[in-house]
């Protein structure tokens, strides 16, 4: 249980940091990438406006294009540029290749400018042109090229801008921080292993002190049971017995029950439980098992059928599994409807990998809510899993829990779930 514990401590954190490791470095890419998009956009934009050209910048960002009017010194020049020259420089139009298509206003090309690229010529800047054109896309990527189109009195402009570059600049960002949060994320998954005994040691310590309580307390408890007993049988031989003496002996049992099941529980939940693992007819195993419960059946006017597939082996504890298939037999048995039926099951599942035990019982009124609490140790359901009509429904709660455990020693799995008014639980023996 304490390994099991471990295990699932360390997977949610990695699966949890995972998740963080994502969302960053997502994060972080798509922003890189949307920037610089944004600025390949802007400068397609200023090409655009300026007839193909790139305009004349000062420090400011400003065109020169017309002169300062500096006649009004009430206003203060701008000391802010526009923020589709944010980030531009007097060198960026020699940083940029480029070349420009036009149309007139029949979509015919009339004119390309490739005089800003050297890996285009004028007859491949055409045929971008008309892929562009017959698309009908006003802008996006073609080859390594990214392009927009604007309208002018002519006709319309094509600016394809080279961003070989910045592709490149983006998926070596892209490695780069992929590289980095791998490295981090085996790093921290390896200090959360290093560390995880250290974070479920409270959890440890408690599971520990308990087991050991219902250790103590069991053989403590064995002593006052056997005093009790005696002197119940000693007032028995004295006096004739009755009712009162009846249900101090009753109770004595009871208890006597309970102990063990608790301390067959601390056992089955030790992280080696002392089982003795072998090769064996699970066929003959569940059927002896069960058998013992048809009449028990029959005496509460229900019904047990018995199905179980002939030679099938399983490696395992034997007694450890007849023990799983008593509780569960025993707890539909007790739970069926009035005048039920109850079918115990055993086969091999449709993987072929593992042999499953199915026992079903009719319930007209299921458990509600989580049915995975009914493997938790003293609980019941209050509507069907309780006393109902006068009829006595015995247990302690744990014997649910003992299965669970029984299943868990063998690394399987149990489950229950309700359909169709049956109870049924399935226990998949890898």
């Amino acid at each position: 249980m304490i390994k099991r514990l471990q295990r699932k401590f360390v997977v949610i954190a990695a699966v949890c940091l995972l998740i963080v490791e994502f969302a960053i470095i997502g994060g972080i890419n798509g922003v890189n990438i949307y920037q610089t998009n944004k600025n390949a956009d802007n400068l397609l934009n200023i090409i655009i406006e300026n007839d193909g050209r790139f305009p004349e910048f000062d420090p400011m960002g400003m065109k020169h294009d017309k002169p300062q009017d500096n006649s009004d010194s009430s206003s203060p020049p701008e000391s802010k540029k526009p923020d589709k020259h944010r980030g531009f420089n007097e060198e960026t139009k020699y940083q940029t290749r480029y070349f420009v298509v036009y149309t007139d206003s029949n979509g015919e090309i009339t004119k390309v400018d490739t005089g800003h690229v050297a890996a285009v010529s004028s007859s491949q800047a055409i045929e971008y042109g008309k892929s562009v054109l017959d698309s009908g896309k006003t802008s996006g990527t073609s080859g390594n090229y990214r392009y927009k189109t604007g309208d002018t009195d002519k006709g319309k402009i094509i600016v394809f801008m080279d961003c070989r570059s910045d592709s490149a600049t983006k998926n070596r960002f892209l490695l780069v921080s992929c590289a980095i949060g791998a490295a981090g994320y085996i790093l921290v998954c390896l200090l959360i292993i290093i560390f995880s005994k250290r974070a479920i040691r409270p959890v440890v310590e408690s599971f520990e002190k308990q087991k050991q309580f219902i250790t103590d307390a069991g053989h403590e408890i064995k002593t006052p049971l056997a005093i009790i007993s005696a002197n119940t049988e000693v007032l028995e031989m004295v006096s004739e017995p009755n009712e009162w003496t009846v249900s101090i002996k009753n109770q004595i049992t009871r208890l006597n029950g309970l102990l063990k099941e608790l301390l067959s529980l601390a056992k089955m939940e030790e992280e080696k439980p002392a089982l003795t693992m072998a090769d064996f007819n699970i066929s003959d195993a569940v059927y002896d098992a069960a058998s013992p419960f048809t009449t028990l059946a029959e005496t509460k006017g229900k019904k047990l059928t018995i199905d179980v597939a002939n030679g099938l082996s399983y490696h395992g504890d034997e007694g450890a599994i007849r023990q799983l298939v008593s509780i569960l037999t025993e707890n539909a048995v007790k739970y069926a409807d009035e005048d039920g039926e109850i079918a115990v099951k055993l086969f091999t599942s449709h993987n072929g990998k593992e042999t499953d035990l199915e026992v079903s019982n009719t319930c007209k009124e299921p458990p509600q809510g989580d049915l995975t609490k009914l493997f938790d140790r003293f609980y019941r359901d209050d509507s069907s899993r309780s006393r109902s009509k006068g009829e006595k429904k015995g247990g302690y709660g744990i014997g649910l829990s003992i299965a669970q455990a029984i299943v868990r020693s063998h690394k399987s799995k149990i489950s229950c779930k309700a359909e169709n008014g049956m109870m049924i639980f399935t226990a998949q023996l890898k």
